[in-house]
């Protein structure tokens, strides 16, 4: 027991040793300098200013408006403008008296010019150039120049077709055409269909008066006392008038036969087997059919 005691004071003594060297070579690093906290309405404010100096940097854009793409759209929205006001006008007009309804008399040369080309070979657009004592004018384009009724039982009467006519394109360049339509309908020279839901008038044909006549009431007396046969009787009279109607010879199909297969037959002759036993078997194809 003496000689373990003696190691565990030599232990000790030993790390109380190294222990104070451990302690000696530490540095106590200088505690920080205090710095002053801005207080929260200082903070508050610094971020206050510097939102705002970030906003005025930035341009003013209206999130409820488009955004400016450029001249280009901007023109062909005044020619917009500019081919409604020629399809109200019924006179032509001229590149200045459009100008004006447009309010642009003083924007500059090359935009005016701009329009102007545009407008000159618009498809909805009629330009006339300048004569001697006349200027040049723009007019509306319509699908159909027709304004009047003359002008449309003139145009309906050199159709070589039967198509008819769409009232949708004829207000396309006469928007009043429906009164002189009914008014034409009434006299017996159009032939018109209309809408069942609002009763306006959808195509027009032309008619000609001189083909309607009055039938004597004598007449449709008579027609109307002809009874026709019930439907059931119907095929049996047409018969008895030597008429074959239409329904007695239908045309039937023949069912399609299909094709069997033929049996396989039996093999005549086949290979004969076990021959080294013909003495021990008997034979018996003569009974085979």
């Amino acid at each position: 027991m003496s000689y373990l005691q003696n190691k565990v004071q030599s232990f000790n003594a030993n790390l109380g040793s190294v222990a104070g060297k451990i302690s000696n070579k530490r540095t106590v690093a200088p505690p920080p300098k205090p710095t002053a906290s801005p207080t929260p309405s200082a903070a508050s404010d610094t971020s206050k200013n510097e939102l705002k100096r970030k906003r005025a940097d930035l341009p003013h854009v209206p999130f409820s408006q488009p955004a400016d793409t450029g001249v280009g759209q901007h023109i062909m929205t005044q020619v917009t403008y500019a081919i409604e006001h020629l399809k109200k006008r019924d006179e032509p007009q001229t590149f200045a008296a459009i100008l004006e309804y447009l309010s642009m008399q003083t924007r500059e040369e090359s935009y005016k010019n701009a329009l102007e080309k545009i407008l000159i070979k618009h498809e909805k657009v009629n330009y006339e150039p300048k004569r001697e004592g006349h200027p040049a004018v723009f007019s509306f384009r319509p699908v159909h120049n027709i304004r009047s009724a003359e002008s449309l039982l003139r145009y309906l009467q050199a159709q070589h077709t039967a198509q008819g006519l769409s009232v949708k394109e004829l207000r396309d360049g006469w928007p009043d055409a429906e009164d002189t339509i009914s008014k034409l309908e009434t006299e017996g020279k159009l032939l018109v269909t209309r809408n069942k839901k609002d009763n306006h008038a959808r195509m027009v044909w032309p008619n000609d008066p001189s083909l309607s006549f009055e039938i004597d009431d004598e007449f449709k007396a008579i027609w109307h006392k002809i009874k026709l046969p019930e439907p059931a009787a119907l095929a049996d009279e047409l018969e008895k008038e030597g008429l074959t109607p239409a329904n007695k010879h239908r045309i039937t199909k023949k069912p399609v036969k299909t094709q069997e297969k033929p049996k396989r037959k039996a093999r005549a002759g086949g290979k004969t087997t076990n021959v080294h036993m013909a003495g021990v078997l008997r034979d018996y194809s003569h009974l085979k059919k």
